[in-house]
C-alpha cells in the first residue's frame, strides 16, 4: 500500500511529465492552444498538490520531526511563489509574448522544490514517523484531495488553521474548517494523470 512520501513522489513524477508535455510543445513549435492546455493541467496538478501538503503532510512533519521544520518553512514559501505564477498562468491564453518564459521559470522552480523534498526532507521524515504512520497520512491525504482547491489560491493563508478548507484535514488536526471561496478538486484530466480512488491523485 502507497503511504505519504510514495504518494507526494507519485505527484512529483506526473507533473513532471507534464512538463515534458510542454517543453515537447515548445520545441516542435506546438500550438498555444495546445500549450495552454498542458498548463491548465499543470495548475491543477500543482494546486492540488499543494494545499494536500500544506494542510495535511507539512503540520504532521512540523509536528513530529523537529529537524525537517526548516526545509518545511522553505517549502511553504516556495510553494508561496509558485502559487503566484500559477495565477498568473491562469489568467493568459497562452498566445502571451511572455507565456513560454513564464512557464519554464514555474518549471525551474518546482523541480528545485522537488529535488529539495525528495533529497532533504523525506528521507528525515521517513526515518521519524516509520510506515504505519506513513500509511495513515497516506489515508488523510488522500480524502483531502476530493476537498482542497483545483485552483491556485496565493492570498490564502498557508498554515493551519486558518488554511484548513478540507474537512478531514481540520478532522484530523482537531480545528474546525476554514471558511474558502474556492471550489473543490475537479477529477479527470488532461492526459489522464490523476488516480483513481484507490491510488489518490495528484
Amino acid at each position: 500500500m502507497p503511504d505519504a512520501i510514495t504518494s507526494l513522489r507519485d505527484d512529483h513524477k506526473k507533473v513532471e511529465k507534464l512538463f515534458k508535455a510542454f517543453e515537447k510543445l515548445e520545441k516542435n513549435d506546438g500550438s498555444a492552444t495546445d500549450k495552454r492546455q498542458v498548463v491548465g493541467e499543470i495548475i491543477r496538478e500543482l494546486s492540488v498538490h499543494a494545499a494536500v501538503e500544506e494542510q495535511v503532510f507539512y503540520p504532521a512533519v512540523r509536528k513530529s520531526v523537529e529537524e525537517a521544520e526548516d526545509v518545511v518553512l522553505e517549502g511553504l514559501e516556495e510553494h508561496h511563489i509558485v502559487k503566484w505564477t500559477l495565477s498568473e498562468l491562469e489568467g493568459m491564453n497562452g498566445d502571451e509574448e511572455r507565456f513560454d518564459a513564464k512557464v519554464k521559470v514555474l518549471m525551474e522552480s518546482v523541480r528545485h522544490h522537488v529535488e529539495e523534498e525528495e533529497q532533504e526532507m523525506f528521507p528525515k521524515v521517513r526515518e521519524a514517523l516509520g510506515r504505519k504512520p506513513l500509511v495513515e497520512l497516506f489515508e488523510t491525504m488522500e480524502a483531502a484531495r476530493n476537498e482542497v482547491p483545483d485552483t491556485p489560491q496565493p492570498e490564502a493563508p498557508d498554515e493551519a488553521p486558518a488554511n484548513l478548507t478540507s474537512p478531514t484535514a481540520a478532522a484530523a488536526a482537531g480545528q474546525p474548517t476554514a471558511k474558502t471561496a474556492a471550489k473543490p478538486a475537479a477529477k479527470g484530466g488532461l492526459l489522464g494523470l490523476r488516480r483513481g480512488k484507490g491510488g489518490g491523485k495528484s
